[in-house]
């Protein structure tokens, strides 16, 4: 996809990284070794990028990886996130005018911005939301949203650098590809915007510097900022910006005609302008107060308002600002209309940290059964205070989790909050377990204890079931770990991030993977737990392996390991071990990675002995033999050492089919087809690839039916056969695409330069 000019966004950087460091043409030419011709040609878009010009443009230029990133993104998808806005909206006619105009006004060579602050409650996302349903046809590259919980209750805002991930793997970037500094993956963000028109709402910011990062740079991109705080740093001019209040009483009026029906707000207007007036003209007040008046079809909306106005009184020495104490007293007022039950259930949400929640979750958190606590949830839906997300999701205004959390501090007992915490971290750990042990059963995980409750877990069925609730629960898993952190469960802290390993590394969700794993080890150090914290650290290091973070990787895994050493867990020395071997491969130095994965083999043989007795590790380990054994093949095949490569990965191949593992056998014959291609033999290379293929499908492994299908696309261009090639890799690009695995980039390039190279 060209934008603006008729260069890509990776030529336009290109050329403007070689302009500032002052080289012409031909001088990139010669320190990267490619013709003048060629670059030139990738500058100005004739030309794709091949993934080794960027990388060595991105080294010679000191791009960061920047360049290599523009290189996997294929244009910018079409993009559609913006939530509906609200049905009940009304009023706001002068704002949206205003803030209309501006999105349309001479934005100077900037990107049209506006942005609308005001307190809680007064309606800011559902303006900004309206508004960009008003105006998104402006902008046919699509559009971003992201709820930055700048004041969630937690105290947790959205990280720039994990919000920049997001919308880079959005716009098409490869996971894999992504920069690991804010600073840099705000630079590729802006050079993929460059040239486009996208619509961003960043909703609930918690100030200039939270956003600074998600700008973009240049004009043509629109952005609707929310804060409940006036951002000053940003760079705008007064039309730009809004401070929203109440609705007037007109509007107040209008919203609960809405609600409760016309016929009886026009049998009542005193009473319904006194109900907007105690709602203090707050918008979700008037919706909440509204839906309370809309169940109670037998009484009078004066008998209603009055019955507010006690609740008022009451709640008035609660704080001195007059909105505050109007938020608050609809809330107590729908919250004193709830069953016992239904309102302990929404007290305890106010314990729960992450942005939503499952009707699994809740159950776990109020100990009832699932169809109980959807039945209570559903009953939250229907006064107001609980948002239905669809797919049996939940989720709950930050306002609202406050006031949640103060009625269960209020009327919960401290064991009784103390139990719901417990029971809710630990059906997110074993859950996490169970999903991840779907994704991948051959893995070592680090034992895992029954749990004292009795859960509602989840029976994952399917690969593809339990990869969608690991997607779905990541944000959720990492406010688990904190709060397990913040409570004192300091076990539950490492465990669960550890134990969602195998999700994570296919997903490629670093920033995730990191920031949880942190939380671990500070739980696991607390503890005293070296075990622990051996794990820790050595899972954020394969995090920092993936970003090329070396040096981070090679100084974690060296503490792992002497933690390993120290405390004699020959098990997890292995995995160490094998991880280094792993990060040497990488490094290319694979004379030194042969040592280090025949020294993991050695550690292996070691815990055969000493686990003999033991069926789960004995079979765990030879898995691990299995991977170690793979990955000395990939080591000895570089170094041209072909028929050694074959000794070492049709051992491992015979290890894993011992051990009945297909996961690991179709692992291998990749690896095995990848050496005879190498070694110019493609039959055989496609022998293994057919077998490896039959396995993995067997097994429901759609991954490893498309990284072989990838390698064997490969080996059919080589001997001549490009549309039997193509083929193979439509079928690779359609799972990995399903799958949202950046490896569809890699064969989307392939397909794109299929043609010039088949000639």
């Amino acid at each position: 996809m060209k934008l603006g000019d008729d260069s890509s966004p990776f030529g336009r950087e290109l050329r403007r990284l070689r302009t500032r460091r002052g080289l012409s043409l031909q001088k990139l030419a010669e320190l990267v070794n490619y013709t003048r011709g060629y670059i030139g040609k990738v500058e100005v878009g004739d030309k794709p990028p091949t993934s080794e010009l960027a990388r060595r443009c991105d080294q010679v230029l000191e791009a960061g990886g920047q360049l290599v990133a523009l290189a996997t993104s294929e244009g910018l998808p079409r993009l559609a996130q913006l939530p509906a806005a609200a049905a009940t909206f009304v009023g706001r006619e002068t704002q949206l005018s205003q803030l209309d105009i501006a999105l349309a006004g001479d934005s100077h060579g900037a990107p049209w911005t506006v942005a609308v602050d005001g307190p809680p409650g007064v309606g800011k996302t559902a303006l900004a939301l309206r508004l960009a349903h008003q105006v998104k046809d402006r902008f046919p590259d699509g559009q971003l949203y992201v709820d930055l919980h700048g004041y969630s209750p937690d105290g947790q805002p959205s990280r720039p650098d994990v919000v920049l991930e997001e919308f880079l793997v959005a716009l098409g970037t490869s996971a894999s590809a992504i920069p690991s500094s804010t600073s840099q993956r705000a630079a590729l963000y802006r050079s993929l915007l460059d040239g486009s028109r996208i619509l961003l709402v960043l909703d609930n910011a918690r100030d200039s510097r939270q956003v600074e990062h998600l700008l973009p740079g240049s004009a043509g991109c629109g952005v609707i900022v929310t804060s409940r705080m006036r951002l000053s740093g940003l760079p705008m001019r007064q039309d730009q910006r809004i401070t929203l209040g109440p609705l007037s009483e007109h509007e107040s009026i209008a919203l609960l005609r809405t609600v409760i029906g016309s016929d009886r707000a026009d049998d009542e207007p005193e009473a319904t302008a006194g109900l907007a007036r105690r709602c203090g003209h707050l918008p979700l007040a008037l919706r909440i107060a509204a839906e309370r008046v809309a169940t109670h079809p037998h009484h009078s909306v004066d008998e209603l308002a009055d019955e507010l106005g006690a609740e008022e009184e009451r709640l008035d020495v609660l704080s001195t600002d007059d909105d505050s104490v109007a938020v608050r007293t609809v809330f107590s007022w729908s919250y004193r209309d709830l069953s016992g039950e239904s309102a302990r259930m929404f007290r305890l949400i106010g314990l729960h940290r992450g942005p939503h929640l499952s009707a699994h979750a809740a159950a776990a958190l109020a100990g009832v059964p699932v169809a109980h606590a959807k039945r209570l949830l559903d009953r939250l839906v229907g006064v107001h205070l609980v948002q239905g997300l669809g797919g049996n999701r939940y989720r709950c205004h930050d306002l609202l989790r406050v006031y949640a959390a103060e009625r269960a501090a209020e009327e919960e007992p401290q064991s009784e909050r103390n139990l719901a915490v417990r029971r809710v971290l630990h059906w997110y750990l074993h859950t996490a377990y169970a999903a991840n042990h779907t994704l991948s059963p051959q893995r070592f995980d680090p034992p895992l204890e029954p749990s004292e409750f009795s859960l509602p877990l989840l029976d994952f069925t399917s690969y593809n079931e339990a990869l969608a609730w690991c997607e779905q629960e990541t944000a959720n898993l990492v406010a688990a770990t904190r709060l397990a952190l913040e409570v004192g469960e300091d076990a539950i802290a490492w465990k669960i991030p550890v134990g969602s390993w195998n999700f994570v590394f296919l997903r490629k969700r670093w920033s995730a993977w990191i920031s949880a794993h942190e939380l671990g080890l500070a739980g696991a150090r607390r503890m005293g737990d070296r075990f622990g914290e051996a794990w820790a650290l050595n899972n954020v290091a394969h995090g920092f392996r993936e970003l090329r973070r070396f040096k981070d990787a090679k100084e974690h895994l060296a503490e792992a390991l002497e933690i390993r050493k120290e405390i004699g867990d020959t098990v997890g020395l292995a995995w160490t071990i094998t991880a280094i071997g792993f990060v040497d491969c990488d490094l290319r130095r694979f004379s030194v990675a042969v040592d280090t994965l025949r020294e993991a083999l050695r550690i292996r043989e070691e815990v055969e002995r000493d686990y003999a007795g033991n069926e789960s590790i004995m079979i765990a380990n030879r898995q691990g033999q299995g991977i170690a054994r793979a990955s000395l093949g990939d080591a000895l095949r570089e170094l041209g050492r072909f028929d050694e490569a074959l000794d070492e990965l049709n051992e491992a191949l015979l290890t894993f089919r011992n051990i009945a593992d297909k996961h690991g056998e179709g692992y291998t014959l990749v690896k095995l087809g990848d050496t005879y291609a190498r070694m110019r033999r493609p039959q055989d290379a496609l022998a293994n690839f057919e077998q490896a293929l039959e396995t993995r499908r067997e097994i429901g492994d759609r991954w490893g039916e498309a990284e072989t299908l990838h390698s064997r696309g490969r080996v059919l261009l080589d001997t001549g056969e490009p549309e039997a090639a193509r083929e193979a890799w439509r079928h690779a690009l359609a799972i990995f695409t399903d799958l949202d695995d950046p490896r569809a980039d890699d064969v989307r390039a392939l397909l794109t330069s299929t043609p010039r190279t088949a000639g």
